[in-house]
Parts: structure tokens; sequence; C-alpha cells
């Protein structure tokens, strides 16, 4: 079973690697600071209250337990779209596959939801870009979203160190824009008192604080991170360069955001919050919660800058998203989980035809979908779910290959790992019993119509190594069952209390985990997968 097909990135139009640690670190940085900070810290807040500062210190913690995991790993496969090679390296075709639709699904929503996020806040002072009253495009608004999607392809067309210099010059602004409007508001308009916690506020605790990880915008802000993975294939030095940008990207992104979420706390009007708590906190006529808080407490020129960033934050993020969902779905046809026409790239080193593809899915995502609340919820878990298996292909590779060179190693690995694939079990358990039926049900789907092609494809059964997934059916139907008895605060039937479940779910989490390492890949056939990424795999031992 190889790695990968033969395809053009193997011939004279490859990618180019011009990418440096600067650009790998701004665009993993610059993908995290888009629309989660101009709408994160609201819909956090309206979920946790106070402990929101929590949602954002613990969602940053399991993003670097993940981001550590994938240092080490990212430098041993220094291609395009490195995560869709890991899911199979370890775990076979099927699963590879499985791994690649959930990365394709994540990345190539983004671009469109950043898009919409733009034009949100753009209706303030353009309105007609959003049906009234409600926050879908008006056809007018699904217009200018598409030319705007355009844009961000049309852009990607240019080589990649020319994306890289652009997103450089839009991140430097896009971290010192959050940071001002945190020091004016807390200088401004600061209420120590929004601080305390309120009986009357029902979701504001522990509980909510949790909720607020998987569903307020947290994760799906601090994912930035693996653009350094996704770029590896276009570094100069993929081996020095991917760990520091994967762990430096997440603490930066990080003190972004849980300054603007202090900021925000504290600047709220205590009377908006007297009556009904944070859960119904709002800012009628307003959408956007920074720029409305600027206005109410007299700082005007910032909430004009705020309307100004609230174009350049989102649009910056969907340019980089766009190039690296290029390159992972560049990767699913390498890897044979999408058609070979797909896997073309031109002199300059330009993946077109998935730029196109992607510009095509995009517009599907302008349609009538949830609010960007519920959009990020699905794209956070999802995008959790699909980088879960990077702490299994840690041990895998670890036990197959513990003698090859590793630029960057773990420390501790072998009881980290398990945890990195219990708290991201848990992230994705936070989402809600909703988010999980959307999930499961698309992913089952896709797993029908994958046997069927294979049972009318001579051979092609046998080749999709069905031996090497069975750990997939009790973690998907267990995480679904444990939702579906779980709290009513994730949907279910509240049979099971929040915590209790959440220890029902480690155990699970940890039974799945130590089943995939043990049902993975013979060694001998990963260390064969390993030489094709171009690393020195010392024999086994005798």
């Amino acid at each position: 079973m190889p790695v990968s097909r033969k395809s053009d990135t193997s011939q004279k139009n490859a990618l180019k690697r011009e990418g440096g640690l600067v650009g790998l670190i701004l665009a993993c940085v610059g993908a995290s600071i888009g629309s989660g900070w101009l709408f994160g810290p609201l819909f956090t807040a309206k979920m946790a209250g106070p402990l929101a500062i929590g949602s954002w210190i613990l969602g940053a913690a399991a993003i670097l337990l993940l981001a550590l995991v994938f240092a080490e790993l990212a430098p041993m496969i220094p291609r395009a779209g490195a995560v869709v090679h890991l899911a199979h390296v370890g775990n076979g075709p099927i699963v590879g596959h499985m791994w690649s639709w959930i990365l394709f699904l994540s990345y190539a929503s983004i671009a469109p939801l950043e898009v919409t996020a733009v034009l949100t806040y753009a209706n303030n002072y353009y309105p007609g870009l959003l049906q009234p009253h409600t926050d879908l495009l008006s056809s007018f608004g699904f217009l200018i979203a598409v030319i705007m999607l355009g844009l961000f392809v049309i852009t990607n067309f240019m080589v990649i160190g020319w994306v890289l210099r652009i997103n450089n010059a839009a991140t430097w602004w896009k971290i010192g824009i959050p940071l001002l409007t945190a020091v004016m508001l807390i200088a401004v308009a600061w209420h120590p008192g929004n601080f305390h916690m309120r009986a009357d506020n029902t979701l504001s605790d522990v509980h909510g604080m949790f909720i607020a990880i998987a569903s307020g915008g947290v994760i799906f802000s601090l994912l930035g991170f693996r653009h350094a993975i996704d770029l590896a294939g276009e570094s100069k030095n993929p081996k020095r360069d991917v760990p520091i940008a994967v762990i430096g990207s997440v603490l930066i992104a990080s003190a972004v955001y849980i300054a603007v979420q202090v900021a925000f706390l504290g600047a709220v009007n205590p009377a908006d919050i007297a009556k009904d708590g944070w859960v119904h906190l709002h800012f009628q006529g307003v959408n956007g919660p920074f720029a409305a808080l600027a206005a109410a407490v007299g700082i005007g020129w910032l909430a004009t800058l705020l309307y100004v960033d609230a174009f350049i934050s989102p649009a910056g993020t969907g340019l980089i998203y766009t190039t690296t969902a290029a390159r992972v779905t560049l990767a699913t046809a390498e890897t044979g989980a999408a058609p070979m026409w797909l896997n073309k790239i031109n002199r300059y080193g330009v993946p077109w035809v998935t730029l196109i593809l992607l510009f095509l899915v995009g517009i599907i995502f302008f349609l009538p979908f949830p609010s960007w609340q519920k959009m990020v919820g699905y794209i956070a878990s999802m995008t959790v779910l699909s980088y879960a298996i990077g702490p299994i292909a840690l041990i895998q590779i670890r036990k197959a290959m513990p003698n090859l060179e590793r630029p960057f190693r773990l420390w501790g690995a072998p009881v980290l790992a398990p945890i990195a694939f219990v708290v991201s079990t848990w992230i994705v358990y936070w989402s809600g019993l909703r988010t999980l039926n959307f999930i499961f049900i698309t992913l089952f789907v896709l797993l029908a119509i994958y046997a069927l092609t294979g049972v009318f494809r001579k051979g092609r059964w046998a080749e999709m190594g069905w031996q090497y997934m069975w750990w997939i059916f009790p973690y998907f139907i267990g995480m679904w069952a444990l939702s579906w008895v779980g709290p009513k605060d994730l949907g279910g039937l509240g049979y099971l209390a929040f915590f209790p479940s959440m220890g029902a779910l480690a155990v699970l989490a940890l039974s799945v985990f130590y089943l995939a390492i043990r049902e993975s890949v013979a060694d001998k056939t990963m260390r064969i997968y390993m030489r094709q990424f171009g690393n020195k795999v010392p024999p086994a031992a005798p």
C-alpha cells in the first residue's frame, strides 16, 4: 500500500519551498486572528460569563497539547497537507481517506465563513448585504461574497512566497488592533463588578466554561497552528521551522485572545447584564460587539478603526485558509482519497485545480446555513476530530521506528499523547449532540459510499485496509451514545451528569486509543511509508 500515487508534485511542476520561519509563524497567527476575535468573546461571555477567561485558558492548553504532538510529527512528513498523510501511515487507506474528507470539509468552509463575517460587519455602514433582521446574506450580499471569495482564489494563484508576504503585512495589523482595543477598553471602560458570578445566569457556570471552548469560538480561533503543518511542503527548512511555528503561534494567539476577552468582560455596561445576566447580552442594531462597545463608551475613532479591521482580519484569515485548503486537497489526491485530476500544479508551484474546486465548493457555504456561532461549532469540532489522529500516529510511529531522527521530540509522549487524545475527544463532545449528529451522519454516509465503490472495483476492497479501522466504530458510536444520554446542556436526555459523562468518555477514549495502536499498520509497512517521505529509517531491531 503506497503512501501516494504518482503525482505532479514529483515532476517538474512542484510546490516551491519559499516559506521562511517568520512567514510560517505569521501564517498561523494570521489564520487565528480573524472573525474569531470579532465575535468569539461575545459568544464565549454569553455561555460562560466571567468564566469565559477560563474557556480561553483551557482551550489554549488543549490546543498547545495538540500542537506539541504535531511539533514532533510534522517535520517527519514535510509535505503539503501532512495530516492527511499521517492518517494513512499508521491506520491504512480507509482511515486516511475518512480523515481527508473531514479535513476537506473543515477547511473548505472557513474562507466562506470569514467572507460572511466581513459582510456582517459591513452591513452596519452599507445596509442591504444581509436580509432584514437576520444573519443571512441577501441576493446582493451573495454576489459580493462570491466576488470576495474569487479574489482569495485569484490571489492564491501567485507563488507561495508572495502570498505569505501579503499575509505577513495583514497579520501585524491583526495583532496590533486587538491589543489596542483591549488597552483602550480597559483604560476607558473598566467595571470590575462584571467579573462576579451571577446566580440568575443559568449558563455562566463551570459547564458553560467547557461548552464555550467548543461552541463559543475558542477552539475555532486557536486552530491556526495547523497552517505550519499544511505548508510544510513549501517551507525552506521544515525540520527547524515547523515546530517553532506550531508552538509559537499558539502562544501568541492565546495571549491576544485572553487580553481581548478580559477587556470585553470589563467593558460591558453593568446595566446590560443586571437583569438577565450574560446569556441575553446583545447589542441592538449593531452586528459587531467590539465596535458597539467602543461607540457606547465614547471611543468613536476606535469604532471606525474596528469597522476597517472587520474587513482586514477576516479577509486575511480567509486568504490564508484558501492557501492551506488547496494544499490539503492536493494531499487527498496524492493519497487516493480524491481523483488524480485534482493533483495539478502549474509551473509557478500553484495547485490551480484545487483552488478552482475550493471556489466552487465555497459558494455552497454562502447558502442559508446556520449562524456564525453554529458554524464555528461544526467546523471546530470536525477539525479537532481530524487532528485527534495525531496522538495515535505519534505512538504508532514511535513504536515502529523508535530510532527515527526527530528534529523535535516530545517529552513524556507515552503519557501526553493519550491525554491529548482524551482532551480532543472532550472538545468534540462539548460541541453537543446536534453537532455530533451532523458530523457522524456525514462521515457514515461517506464511508458507505466509499465501501460501495470498493465492491464494484476489482481488487479495491482488499486494498482498503478495513482491518486497521475497526476502532472507529466504538469510538464514534460510543461518543454519540454518551452524548445522547448525557447532560441537557449538551442536548442530551440528562441521564448522565456533565462530569460523570466526561469521565465515561475518558475511559472510552483511552480504550480506543490503545485499540487503535494495537490494530495499526504493520511496522514494516510503516517504515516503507516513512522512507517515501525522505526519512532515513534505521533498520528494524533484530
